[in-house]
This record gives C-alpha cells, structure tokens and sequence, in this order.
C-alpha cells in the first residue's frame, strides 16, 4: 500500500465525522430558525415537516422574479411564462410537495371553499388565480415573508404595482390580453351589452365591461324592505360588527372608526349589522345599490394601500379594510310602504374597498349628493382586479337570510349574483 493510500485510509474517518457534524449543525440552525420565526408570528406558521432544498429555494427565487416580471409585463399573466396555467404542472409540485400545500391550503386560503348552491348548501373549491397564488404564496407561505407582511414594509411595493399594471390595462395595446382572459376565466359573452370584442379600447374596458338589460334579475325591486346583493360575488354577512370580527375579519385594527375614518358616523352604526361582498377578477365588477336610496353626502376616498382581500389575507393578522384605499358613501334609505316603520332604517354605509392590482374604484351613479337610484342600480365599478363592496346598517335594521348567517359563522362564503335577495328590514 502506498503512502497515499495510507494516508487516504485514515483521513476518511475522519472526512466522515466532520461532514455528519456539518450535517447536524445545519439541523440546528434550521431548527432554531423555525422556533424564532413562529415565536414571532404567535406560533401560528404550520409545521410541515418541509425542509427547503437548494433546488426549491432557488425555484422560490425563480417564482418571486416571475412574479415581479408579470406585474411589470402583464401579458406574462396570461400568455406565457412560468405563470400560466400551462406551466404550472411542471414547475408548483416542486416548489411545493403535495402534503405540504394541503396542509397549507387549509390553514391559510390558498384556495377557497364557497357555497355555491343556496338551496343544497353545496360547495365548491374555488381556485386562486395563478397571479395571485404566486404572490400570495411567496408572501404568506414563505416564513420570512409572513413576517414581513405583518409590518408596513410591503405596502409601497402592493400600491406601486397596483397603479402599474392599472396604468398598462388601461393602454390601447392591452386589448390583446381580452382574448385569453376570456379564455383563462371562461366569461360568457351572451350576457354582455356590448359583444364585439373589437369595440373595446383597452383591457380595463373590458374589466368592467356593462352587462345587457335583463342580465341580472332584481329581487323584489319595486319593495324597499328587501335588501339585495350588491355585487357578483362571494358574500358573509353578520349581525354585529363583533361577530364579524371573531369569524373572519381578523385584523386587530378594524374598527368602524378606522374603516370610516369618521368618530361620529361609526357611533351611529355601533353594534350595527355588515355584509361583505368580494368580487373575483373572474366576476363582472361593476356594482349597484342593495336598496332604495340617495346620495346623503360627499363621497369620501380614503388613500391607503392595495392588500389583496381574499379570505386568507382577511382572516390573518393584517388590517386589509382598514389600510386599503377605499371610497365611503352614505345612503339615505327609503323603506317599503308595507309593514311597519323601523327608525333605525334610514341610512346605510356603503364602502368600495380597492385590492391587489386594482388602480382604481370609479362611482357612476353614486358620486353626487342627492343623486337618488332605486335597487339595482348601478353606483360604480372596479378597474382589474380583485376588490371588495362592504355594506353596513344600523343595529337593528335589517334581517340577513337565515341560509347566509349560518355560513357565514361557518366560516364560509356563499356565490351571490347582483340583485339576489339577502335581507329585509327588520319588523
């Protein structure tokens, strides 16, 4: 044997034992890691058992890059590139081992059940979009960034990118986006006033594009006891602002003051009932008036950031409503002629709350003091977009449908369309 090969044969041992102490030290760390990360969220970062690989993580460097790419070049949404839908196949289970994203998915939205059936209660999973899954998975599922998120660090980038991608909707050249955008979401266009997709000069036209006459059904229309839905949309509704915030609103600082930004206003709708309707980029976004009513004051625009407000933004630690740019108008009610007078039925708070990638929340028949609309009219639209509608009344004005309370303290959003009942004035 040479002298190499001696020399060889003993330091092999030793090779061994220092890369098994390598080995556990790397353990440690990520070990210490996790504790320090779930102390400082409350312990509230699910134990996977994942361990991130050099590969994983430099597909999560991968993702993130994407992602930014996509909110500076929106056609990557739709058309190509590691976002699509096409693509996701080959690149999400490595990035996310199947136990680990069911495991995730419960705890923290990713995806959504909602009922989609009023009579049978039957629900189906809705799917985030792949925009939002992307960015929302790298900044909630990703320990580091959950952390981060729950500072004021992020709002700049979600407000700077929000106005980008509405600035490059609104461009004549994004009307190259409609097409796939049809076909990503599957949007029927026998119900569109407008059908010829050509007549559209830009994307954001198409966004908030207006729906022919007839195309939504409006319970009730000519009763002003009836409450109907403002939006399509996913729906929860509460008798009380504190059931609403023991359910499903989890920010700590949501409060009616903080959401109005107005002490005297939320005095008078203390204790008062709210329905939350969050519309789907999927959805038609143009909203109209749950009741009979007008304009009782200047509508008010409160600056603030871009949050997105799916359920697993709303029910974490993040103040969404309360921090996002939002529009408030109060409405001066007119109750049906039958049954009796309810006086705490004469106004109600309508709020158009802005999200992740939407630039702009426009009033139409709601932007003038005593512009009067009966139900179903139409009071404004988002540009792209998710995006949320907020109504409030007065304690004791209004009785929400027994079917929505129910799934709602379930935890669970119900499918409304525009016009559908939900409520009536409390007896």
């Amino acid at each position: 044997m040479s002298d190499q090969q001696q020399d060889l044969q003993q330091r092999l041992p030793q090779q061994k034992e220092e890369e098994q102490q390598e080995e556990e030290e790397e353990e440690e760390m990520e070990e210490e890691e996790q504790q320090e990360l779930s102390s400082t969220n409350g312990g509230e970062i699910p134990s996977t058992g994942h361990t991130l690989t050099a590969t994983t993580e430099k597909h999560l460097m991968d993702l993130a890059h994407s992602f930014r790419s996509a909110v500076a070049n929106p056609s990557e949404l739709f058309t190509g590139g590691i976002l699509t839908s096409a693509n996701h196949a080959f690149w999400y289970p490595n990035v996310h081992p199947v136990h680990w994203v069911h495991e995730v998915y419960t705890q923290h939205h990713f995806g959504n059940y909602v009922i989609s059936n009023r009579q049978t209660s039957a629900t189906i999973w809705e799917d985030m979009p792949v925009y939002t899954r992307i960015g929302m998975h790298l900044l909630f599922a990703t320990m580091v960034d959950r952390r981060l998120l729950e500072t004021h660090r992020l709002q700049h980038l979600f407000s700077e990118e929000s106005l980008n991608q509405g600035r490059h909707f609104d461009a004549p050249e994004s009307v190259s986006y409609i097409s796939h955008f049809i076909k990503t979401y599957k949007i029927d266009l026998t119900e569109l006033l407008v059908q010829d997709l050509s007549q559209y000069e830009c994307f954001n036209a198409f966004f908030y594009r207006k729906l022919k006459e007839g195309a939504r059904e409006i319970a009730d229309k000519d009763d002003g006891n009836v409450i109907t839905s403002a939006a399509d949309s996913r729906l929860c509704v509460f008798d009380s602002i504190d059931a609403a915030t023991k359910v499903w609103i989890k920010g700590q600082a949501f409060t009616l003051e903080n959401l109005l930004q107005d002490q005297e206003m939320a005095q008078a709708f203390d204790g008062g009932s709210i329905a939350i309707f969050r519309l789907a980029p999927q959805d038609y976004h143009r909203f109209h008036s749950p009741v009979q009513g007008s304009v009782a004051k200047e509508p008010v625009k409160i600056g603030g950031t871009y949050f997105t407000v799916n359920p697993m933004a709303v029910n974490e630690n993040l103040n969404v409503f309360t921090e996002n740019v939002r529009v408030v108008n109060v409405i001066n009610l007119e109750q049906g002629q039958q049954g009796q007078r309810n006086a705490a039925f004469d106004h109600a708070v309508f709020v158009a709350v802005g999200a992740l990638l939407v630039g702009s929340i426009a009033l139409t028949g709601a932007k003038d003091v005593g512009n009067t609309f009966k139900k179903g009219d139409e009071l404004g639209y988002f540009a792209y977009g998710g995006s949320t509608c907020i109504l409030l009344f007065k304690k004791g004005a209004v009785q929400f449908d027994s079917d929505l309370l129910e799934h709602s303290q379930n935890g669970l959003e119900t499918l409304v369309r525009t016009g559908e009942h939900i409520g009536v004035v409390r007896q």
